[in-house]
């Protein structure tokens, strides 16, 4: 499941686990805040991804590829995220800090990936403005007309940190690492400059079996196993294309939302619902007239293989 297809696919059940979040919070017990559940998230995740990586093997079996700065830079823009993101929404609001943190995260990776003389697929600029159209009909309806320009800024910064971590993680797997001991340093990196903060945040609600049942959900579901996927999919995929798929998250859980939660959305956030999912559409099946051998990763050198 390498091929330039699959690796759509890889990306796109990355995005539906994500989705997942906001509906496992909501089941939460009182005490989970925001940054406390974000908070265990990402340790429990990063510490299951070091611990699949080093079963298989990985952590020593490619050691000597390791490219430091990308991965380092992968790790800033996973503890860079959560820093700027929680604090944008309490600042601007979930609703447009939401629109801006996921709505400026394909336009800065885009910009970035050409700038570095990777080119755009095809149908990216048209399925990347349908999807952020309807993602700005999903989420802004009906807020309040004061902006925060501070947290703009912030969940702006949330948006290139996580085109950061895109644009750095590709480059990582293009040095031949493996996709989960990518993935899994990373994450025990972001979560190790986080630390000092993360001791500071009340957890008792992680003493609560349906806590904890909250938690490992959002750590091994929703971050070892989606980015597990996000890596597969992001080895063979443009950083630009795979953050537009991403966009497919709030579609997840704005549908997990009316499913399950008994939402009732209003009509522009079902326009913008059909505008987001014809992006998404738009970009799996457009045509990729422009073929170019840069955006295929050779799997890693037999050399290092062990």
């Amino acid at each position: 499941m390498r091929g330039k297809a699959f690796g759509r696919l890889w990306i796109v059940a990355a995005a539906i686990l994500w989705g997942t979040t906001g509906t496992a919070q909501a089941f939460a017990p009182p005490g989970a805040t925001p940054p406390s559940v974000g908070a265990s998230r990402i340790l429990i995740g990063g510490l299951a991804l070091l611990v699949i990586a080093g079963l298989q093997g990985q952590l020593t079996r490619y050691a000597a590829c390791w490219p430091r700065l990308p991965l380092l830079l992968a790790a800033l823009g996973v503890a860079a995220y959560q820093l700027c993101f929680f604090a944008g929404v309490v600042r601007a609001g979930i609703a447009l800090g939401t629109v801006v943190a996921l709505g400026s995260a394909p336009i800065l990776t885009g910009m970035v990936t050409k700038l570095r003389g990777e080119p755009w697929e095809p149908g990216w600029p048209i399925a990347t403005f349908l999807a952020l159209l309807g993602l700005a009909c999903i989420l802004l309806p009906g807020r309040a007309n004061h902006v925060d320009l501070l947290g703009v800024m912030l969940c702006a910064g949330a948006g290139a940190a996580y085109a950061m971590f895109t644009v750095a993680s590709r480059q990582a797997l293009l040095a031949g690492t493996p996709e989960t001991g990518t993935m899994a340093i990373a994450f025990t990196g972001g979560a190790a400059l986080l630390l000092p903060l993360l001791l500071l945040r009340p957890h008792d609600w992680l003493a609560n079996p349906r806590g904890l049942a909250v938690a490992l959900h959002l750590g091994l579901i929703a971050t070892a196993l989606a980015y597990i996927c996000f890596s597969r999919g992001l080895r063979v995929t443009p950083a630009s294309t795979a953050t537009t798929l991403s966009l497919a998250e709030p579609l997840t859980a704005t549908t997990l939302g009316i499913v399950v939660l008994g939402e009732r959305p209003p009509l522009m956030a079902a326009v913008g619902m059909l505008l987001l999912l014809s992006g998404l559409v738009w970009l799996a099946i457009t045509p990729r007239w422009r073929r170019d051998a840069r955006l295929s990763i050779p799997p890693p050198p037999a050399g290092n293989a062990g």
